[in-house]
This record gives C-alpha cells, structure tokens and sequence, in this order.
C-alpha cells in the first residue's frame, strides 16, 4: 500500500539538511580562531589564516548590522539604493570631482599615495568565501562593510602602518560588534606590547576602540555626500574625535610589529 501526503502537506519541502546556509553568518569556533592567530604571529604573511581567524569569530555580526541598518532611516534608503560602493570609488572620474579639502578629496590623495584600490580589497575578501558575492541584501551589506574601510582611515586619522591598521580594527569592532575584530585588535595590542616597550600601543588601539563607540554609526551614512563635505565638518558632524595616543606615537615606532592590513576585514 502506498502512502499518501494528508491533504495541504507538501512532500517536497526541503528538509533541514537541504537548506542553504544563512548568508553572511558563521558558526562561533573559538579554538580554530586561537590557531588561526598563532600561525600569523609565526607568519604574517600568511593572510589566508586573518580570513579563517574572521571567519571562526564573525557569527552573526553581519545579518545583525543589516537589521540595524534597516531600522535607520538613511540606512533603509541606503539599502534601497544599494549602491556598490566599491564601483563608485574606483571611479577615477567621479573621485575627480572632489575639491581639495573635502573627504572625497583626502580618499583620492590616501588610496593614490599607498596605491590602493577597493577592487583591491574586494579581490582579498573573497578568501572569505562566495557569499560576498551573492545577490542578497545580507551579502550586499557585508560588501559596503568592506568597501569603506579605507574611508573610516580618513575619517579617524589612522594611518596604514601596524598600529593604524590596529585602531581602525578595534573602532571597527566597535561599530559593527564584530567579535573577530575584537580578538584581532586584543592580539596586536598583545604582541605590540609584548615585543617593544615604551610607545603606548594597547592605549591607542583602546583609544580606537571607545572613539568607535562614540561616534555616529557609520555603516548608515550616506557616502555620496559625505565625499563632498569638507574633511573637518564631517569629523566633527558625525563627532569623531583626534586619535591623540596614536599621534603621540612616533612615526617610526608604528610599525614596530607588521600585521597584514587585510585584517580589517
């Protein structure tokens, strides 16, 4: 006798194990992110362990920060438009456009001097894995994440050497909740500490941390017209203050122990 679905039961629902995974979330793996940590401090030119190391950590950081971004007026119209930042910003033709003074100009002359580029950081996040390039608004926002890096580096002052890259990580955490940029700041404070004394290392990078936590949520500002206001009323509308440990430090003393700048991501 052959069995029959009772009526308004669909057989061919996909069970549990059929389902994709949710994009732009990961499983919590704390040891794997201890043993990703410790192969960088051995080599670190090994940027294949940051993406593990973020991977192990990230949770649900991402699809957390997309419903914050919805419930914000201008990120709900940001995601409305979803514009693909890192299009607009290797547009050598709009960048042009930017009179000195205003943040778009200060991009242009930060990604011109290093030789940097957002396709650039978008190439290195596909360690990550596919998802960032999916169609979905989830992945899209993970994308706009990444694409502004190189933005907030302008925006707070910290430059690309170790201890800049390590504030910018830290204040990231702080605006995004993102628990593998916690681990990874705590780890260069650590090593940073561990190997020179004198400069005041793990203050700047908490300094980076609690500046991220005063300032206005950036993942929802509208990055067309921020590019055009001038650098210093954009610092002080979305009330960014000076990184005044990170400056005390000098110049040659920042790059004391070399983490890849890729773990901003």
């Amino acid at each position: 006798m052959t069995a029959t679905a009772a009526p308004g039961i669909h057989t061919d629902r996909p069970s549990r194990w059929d389902r994709p995974s949710p994009i732009g979330q990961y499983k919590v793996r704390p040891l794997e992110a201890l043993r990703a940590f410790r192969r960088i401090v051995a080599n670190k030119e090994d940027t294949a362990q940051v993406f593990e190391l973020i991977r192990a950590l990230t949770g649900r950081s991402i699809p957390d920060g997309y419903q914050r971004l919805m419930q914000n007026p201008e990120g709900g119209r940001q995601a409305y438009l979803r514009e693909e930042l890192a299009d607009k910003f290797c547009d050598k033709e709009w960048l042009a456009q930017f009179p000195e003074g205003t943040v778009g100009a200060a991009y242009r002359h930060f990604i011109g001097l290093r030789d940097l580029s957002a396709y650039g950081l978008a190439e290195e996040s596909r360690k990550l894995g596919e998802d960032i390039d999916a169609a979905h608004p989830i992945a899209w926002y993970a994308r706009r994440l990444r694409d502004i890096h190189d933005v907030w580096h302008v925006l707070t002052g910290y430059n690309t050497d170790t201890l800049g890259e390590a504030c910018v990580v830290a204040f990231t955490h702080a605006q995004t909740r993102n628990q593998a940029l916690g681990f990874l700041a705590a780890g260069a404070a650590y090593e940073l500490e561990k190997a020179y004394d004198g400069p005041p290392y793990a203050r700047a990078i908490w300094e980076g941390w609690r500046n991220g936590h005063k300032v206005e949520w950036l993942p929802a500002q509208d990055y067309e017209r921020l590019f055009a206001e001038p650098l210093e009323a954009a610092r002080a509308r979305l009330k960014i203050p000076r990184p005044t440990i990170y400056d005390s430090v000098p110049v040659e003393a920042r790059n004391a122990y070399k983490f890849d700048r890729m773990m901003a991501h």
